[in-house]
């Protein structure tokens, strides 16, 4: 299943970040839904924040990123399936 990269929680946020080396942002940001890396910090009362980032190897820097506010209503609905 895999882990998550890196996890930073304040007091109101959770933020998960994925980093892709030689793939994109979105692909990135696909994999923290697809494996549910979000799944263990649901019940925390706080807003979890999904960040996908591409890094460019040539600089060795991140390249792009892309974030969205997870959508408590997908958990929801995956667990009635």
């Amino acid at each position: 299943k895999g882990r998550i990269d890196v996890v930073v929680e304040t007091d109101n946020f959770i933020y998960l970040f994925e980093f892709k080396l030689s793939g994109t942002k979105e692909e990135a940001l696909q994999q923290i839904k697809d494996k549910h890396y979000y799944q263990k910090y649901l019940h925390r009362g706080k807003e979890i924040m999904l960040i996908g980032a591409a890094f460019d190897q040539k600089h060795g820097n991140i390249d792009e990123w892309v974030s969205e506010t997870f959508d408590q209503t997908m958990s929801n609905e995956e667990e009635t399936e």
